[in-house]
């Protein structure tokens, strides 16, 4: 922004210099600006161009050159002219001398500390009124919200009685005329004219009748009509005392001259007591007459117990604090409650006996007695056509009458006879109209109809269309933003979409001098063409360059003057004192600037540029070790520094095997460190690999590169068999070359049973060891008598040694005995069989050898006959066995 200040003011003093040195022209006015050069140029090349067609001469190109030259300096002398005019007028001119300005703020502060030199006085309220005067005083303050212009001196304006924002007269009444024009257009030609609608400030929105639309220009206090233009008074003012009645009203009026704004506390005396009456009365300004003495109040509260503790103060006494056991309404409950509030009721039903004596009150606490009986005297029938006079204790009937209520249609009657209830929902089907009016559907009377037609027409701001469907033509308001760039250009209108001009933006921007302690504040968007207020004070800025002072001047925009004084900084290398002058803002000239292609273009870049040069090198010599510290020679003092001698470092490396081999480098000293040989970070690392020989049994190569001390631990992992040769096992190297045998073999060992079989045909029991497998089988073998019959389990080692085995006894004997015989006589019946069958197919082969004579002879004359041992004995086998076992089962059971 401040930039922008130094633009506006450059331009006015460039513009008041061309309008000033015109007159002294021969020709008239001639602006020195771009534009007036770029308008000769255009006349120049429009005389000396060819004519069109070719038939020209010299004389007419001539005579038609002046001609354009003529009219182009005669609006050249119009514009002058009018810039001229514009600056004598202008509010912003400046309003003299400092010393006026500072007579000027003297005499509007000697008005204004009469107010505030007796009793109370309220020096906030008369901020406002001092700032209306200041703005009115002030060059370019006083600014008009409607076109954001300036407000002159002999201009006519018109001040608002709610806000007392001053606008232009024209400004003003073409605002009254657009906006009653924009409130009453909705209306019809019938309407127009009949109501008087009220049109609002710009700025308050206060609203005032048609008929205050301003139409002459009066001062601020209204009794002069066209105030004329005095230097030595307020601009529009008439210079008599205001006379205007003070706000609120107090009876008294105001004493000031005419002026702008509200005007100020009433400063008369009066003799006022406190809130409470209790104190003296004393005198006060009119402004200030209420006041508390700060005692206790005192006063008794609406409960009619306690008094007011709060101190003196306005308008009534707050509620009661405290609570109280307090009865309710009806005087069946207490509770303790506020008490401020001694009338409450409880949620319980009254029950009291109503006169009827046939029913009881059903209101919930209440005052007062209960009244009669809702159900005694006459009562009328559901459809209220008929009266009956009943007791309390019956029921009104029907009285078979139709019903005949308008149902919620509000079209039709209700069919049935009299009943009690809601009637039922009209159903009948009618042909209705939609909302708009522009579809008819046969439909039930009960239901509405609502078309999908959107409406087209406009809302009031007469951009929107209403888009709702079946809109009966009362169309809401719009309720989209406006949105529009406000004048100030600065903001938008946050208003509701509307017709007409957006209201001016309510911001205001404070316009202050480059050190801030000065300021003006102006309407939003007036900032850009304000001109920054004049500042007394001294240059605050820090110094430019390194100084710690400068001369003194005073605020203002742009670069301070160039410093002058030595530089005698301290040179940071050296810590000589540098004996040039001030070279933090020379001038140089400017390397590879755009080079103009002709006179006419201007150059875009100065020929030189400020910046700030460093100090000459200093030349003392001083000596310096070089960075390995191998010597120490004499440099040039803005040379010194460390350097390298070029010599191989030497120093030993952290392997304590190699020395570094790099060229004469910068070696970071280690505090803890006492060797002065020894390498630094900077030095190279060893990267050969570590040549120590290795532990017996370990075939791998240290993992580390060279490196001082022992070589760690070897941590890879070898791949060994098992003892039982079937499981691959990963041990880490060093545990097996530092393992005894013990170990060893432990490290060897899967943990799984040893896969190998015994001499006896059982798997060993053992744990995967190496070796020969232990003749110990504990394995539980069964053992039984040569006849198979007696049964025992055994351990298998002693089984193999021969130490125990089973003898059959008398049992066994007896029934080996038994089966022989049984044998025998199965042997003897099957070789009796044999014979005899072999015997029958040797008959039955002579039968066939002598022929089929004898075919029919019976076969029973050949036929031998089966004996019962013949016919049975399949039949014999299977149970002679099952006896056998059953009697060897018992037999082996009874021994055992």
């Amino acid at each position: 922004m401040e930039a922008s200040w130094r633009q506006v003011a450059s331009g006015r003093g460039r513009a008041r210099g061309r309008a000033t040195a015109a007159p002294s022209s021969g020709n008239g006015v001639h602006l020195r600006g771009a534009g007036g050069g770029r308008e000769k140029g255009s006349v120049g090349a429009a005389g000396l161009g060819p004519i069109p067609g070719g038939a020209a001469t010299p004389a007419a190109a001539e005579l038609m050159s002046q001609k354009k030259f003529e009219e182009i300096k005669k609006a050249n002398q119009a514009a002058a002219k009018k810039l001229v005019e514009e600056h004598l007028n202008s509010s912003s001119e400046e309003e003299g001398d400092e010393d006026f300005e500072g007579k000027r703020g003297k005499i509007v502060a000697n008005t204004f500390i009469t107010y505030t030199t007796q009793t109370d006085g309220d020096v906030r309220e008369l901020e406002r009124t001092k700032q209306y005067v200041n703005e009115a005083f002030q060059a370019g303050a006083m600014t008009c919200l409607i076109c954001i212009a300036s407000v002159k001196r002999n201009q006519a304006v018109w001040s608002c009685s709610g806000c007392f924002c001053i606008f232009h007269m024209p400004c003003i009444q073409k605002w009254a005329k657009d906006s009653q024009f924009l409130v009453s257009s909705p209306l019809t030609d019938d309407d127009f004219g009949k109501r008087d609608y009220p049109w609002p400030c710009p700025k308050c929105r206060f609203e005032y009748k048609r008929s205050d639309i301003p139409s002459r220009y009066y001062c601020y206090c209204g009794k002069v009509e066209d105030p004329p233009l005095d230097p030595w008074l307020v601009p529009h003012s008439c210079g008599q005392v205001c006379e205007r009645d003070f706000k609120p009203p107090c009876g008294h009026k105001c004493l000031l001259l005419c002026h702008p704004g509200p005007c100020p506390p009433c400063p008369k005396m009066v003799t006022t007591t406190c809130y409470c009456k209790k104190a003296k009365p004393i005198p006060r300004r009119c402004s200030a007459k209420e006041w508390s003495c700060h005692l206790p109040c005192g006063r008794k509260l609406l409960c009619g117990q306690h008094k007011c503790e709060n101190p003196c103060h306005a308008g009534s006494c707050p509620p009661c604090p405290r609570v109280s056991r307090q009865k309710c309404v009806c005087g069946k409950q207490v509770a303790e409650r506020s008490c401020a509030s001694p009338l409450w009721h409880c949620d319980q039903v009254c029950g009291k006996t109503l006169p009827c004596g046939n029913h009881t009150c059903e209101q919930v606490c209440h005052v007062g007695a209960c009244g009669e009986c809702p159900r005694s005297g006459k009562r009328f029938c559901p459809c209220q056509k008929s009266k009956f006079s009943l007791p309390c204790t019956e029921d009104v009937p029907t009285c078979g009458d139709s019903c005949d209520k308008v149902l919620e249609c509000g079209i039709h009657r209700c069919s049935q006879r009299c009943h009690r209830g809601p009637c039922e929902t009209c159903r009948q089907e009618v042909e209705k109209h939609c909302r708009c009016g522009k579809h008819t559907k046969r439909m039930p009377c009960h239901k509405p109809y609502l078309c999908e037609t959107k409406c087209v027409k406009l809302r009031d701001c007469q951009k929107h269309q209403c888009r709702r469907k079946c809109c009966p033509g009362n169309c809401p308001p719009c309720d989209q933003n406006c949105g529009r760039t406000l004048g100030c250009r600065n903001h938008k209108c946050p208003s509701v979409c509307h017709r007409g001009s957006c209201y001016p933006c309510p911001e205001t921007v404070d316009v202050k001098c480059n050190c801030g302690n000065t300021k003006v504040t102006v309407p939003c968007g007036r900032e850009r063409t304000t001109r920054p207020p004049k500042c007394k004070e001294q240059c605050s800025r820090p110094p430019t360059c390194h100084h710690t002072t400068q001369e003194k001047h005073r605020c203002h925009f742009g670069s301070c003057p160039p410093c002058h004084q030595p530089c005698r900084k301290v040179l940071e290398k050296c810590g000589h004192l540098c004996p040039a002058p001030c070279h933090d803002q020379a001038l140089i000239k400017q390397t590879g600037r755009h080079q103009p292609s002709g006179p006419w273009e201007q150059p875009s870049e100065p020929a030189f540029i400020q910046t700030a040069l460093p100090c000459p090198p200093c030349q003392v010599p001083i000596p310096m070790e070089c960075l390995g510290k191998h010597e120490v020679s004499p440099l040039p003092c803005h040379t010194v520094g460390p350097y390298s001698c070029r010599r191989v470092c030497g120093r030993t490396l952290d392997c304590q095997n190699h020395t570094c081999m790099k060229e004469c480098h910068k070696v970071t000293e280690i505090d803890s460190c006492t060797d002065k040989n020894k390498a630094g970070p900077e030095c190279l690392q060893c990267e050969e690999g570590c040549s120590k020989s290795r532990p017996p049994g370990c075939p791998h190569p240290c993992v580390l590169p060279c490196h001082p001390g022992e070589c760690p631990p070897c941590v890879q992992m070898l791949r060994v068999k098992c003892h039982c040769k079937i499981t691959s096992l990963y041990v880490e190297c060093r545990k097996i070359t530092t393992a005894d045998v013990n170990e060893k073999n432990l490290l060897s060992c899967c943990k799984n049973q040893c896969p190998k079989e015994l001499p006896c045909g059982h798997r060993c029991k053992e744990m995967c060891h190496p070796g020969e497998c232990p003749f110990n089988c504990n394995q539980k073998v069964k053992l039984r008598c040569p006849c198979k019959r007696i049964k025992k389990e055994l351990q298998c080692n002693k089984v193999r040694e021969n130490q125990i085995s089973i003898e059959c006894d008398i049992t066994c004997k007896e029934m080996k005995r038994k089966a022989s015989e049984i044998k025998e006589a199965e042997a003897k019946a099957a070789l009796e069989e044999e014979k005899r069958r072999q015997q029958a197919e040797l008959e039955a082969f002579e039968n066939r050898l002598k022929g089929r004579r004898k075919k029919n002879r019976k076969r029973d004359e050949v036929a031998v006959e089966l004996t019962l041992w013949q016919k049975y004995k399949y039949y014999l086998f299977p149970v002679c066995a099952v006896v056998v076992l059953v009697f060897a089962w018992y037999i082996a059971h009874g021994v055992d």
